[in-house]
């Protein structure tokens, strides 16, 4: 009898599980199909925050950030010296599991005064705080930095690489202080396009992936230590935060969400294919707006 029951209940879980099915492909067929959102216009700058060192949020120093032919470029035609004008073109919206993708190229020659370090380097600094709380000279956000290299034909110089102004990542279990951690990823030379992808998934773990190879993986981000190295305190003020007892204060709290922004760091680059991929929303295979690949679950906006 035991036998036979056990029978009876496998048949049944598994003509349960393929009516649940069939109900989930009627409610959702399209559930597996990846529904990226371009954030970039081609247009215009809508839905994005300008802050440049030094100037208020929204003022476009030297008309910096340009919509030219689908591109968002950073361009240095008007300036006479960098003067530390570091800029950065944020998001709107703050993020925490999604995946972020683009092209970049690095054109041109960087402009006088631009930092040696700064020659063909620039970014997407993520889980970042918002251009309204930076201080007005701050140099760069509290957040972690997809860092973009160019090569510059003098050996390897690889990209997709991480750094971490005033954070901390875990690397191996171990908590890496290092401000900038080469990645995997070949050298990239010219102005030819890259394409990078960011997968982040709140504080669990992030992967840097450059044409279509992962180069880099990290978890658990904090912030931590000062803007360079550990014991910096120093360098919080000395690169323009003035509320440097306030990040102090929240040393060793994890960054589970943030905002996005592309970096101008000196050298003129261009970016496009600009897009984005929720990974939070409803997971509830009932619903019509399921989505397989969601790997956090917001059942507040199932759709029936």
């Amino acid at each position: 009898m035991k036998s036979i029951f056990k029978i009876l209940l496998v048949i049944l879980m598994a003509s349960s599980c393929k009516e649940e099915k069939k109900a989930v492909e009627i409610a959702n067929p399209e559930s597996d199909k990846e529904n990226w959102v371009a954030i970039f216009n081609g247009q215009n700058l809508d839905n994005w925050d300008i802050k440049i060192t030094g100037h208020e949020v929204g003022e476009n120093f030297q008309n910096t950030f340009r919509v030219e032919d689908s591109m968002i470029r950073a361009v240095y035609d008007d300036y006479e010296d960098f003067n530390s004008t570091f800029g950065h073109l944020y998001y709107n919206k703050p993020l925490s599991y999604y995946k972020l993708k683009l092209e970049y190229r690095f054109t041109g020659e960087q402009v006088e005064g631009g930092e040696p370090w700064a020659r063909r380097n620039s970014g997407v600094m993520f889980h970042s705080q918002s251009a309204e709380s930076n201080s007005i000279g701050q140099y760069f956000p509290v957040s972690l930095e997809f860092q973009f290299l160019g090569g510059v034909g003098d050996g390897e110089r690889s990209t997709g690489n991480l750094c971490t102004p005033g954070t901390a990542v875990t690397i191996q279990d171990s908590i890496a202080y290092p401000h900038c951690i080469k990645s995997d990823s070949k050298t990239y030379d010219g102005d030819q396009w890259v394409k990078a992808e960011l997968v982040v998934l709140g504080d669990e773990q992030m992967f840097h992936i450059i044409n279509n190879d992962t180069v880099m993986r990290y978890s658990k981000p904090i912030i931590g230590g000062g803007l360079i190295t550990r014991d910096g305190e120093q360098e919080w003020k000395s690169t323009g935060i003035e509320n440097k007892e306030e990040w102090l204060a929240k040393d060793g709290q994890p960054l589970k969400e943030g905002y996005i922004a592309l970096q101008a760091e000196s050298h003129p680059i261009d970016f496009k294919n600009v897009e984005l991929l929720d990974l939070c929303g409803c997971m509830d295979k009932k619903a019509k707006n399921y989505k397989s690949y969601y790997v956090k679950a917001d059942n507040s906006k199932c759709e029936y």
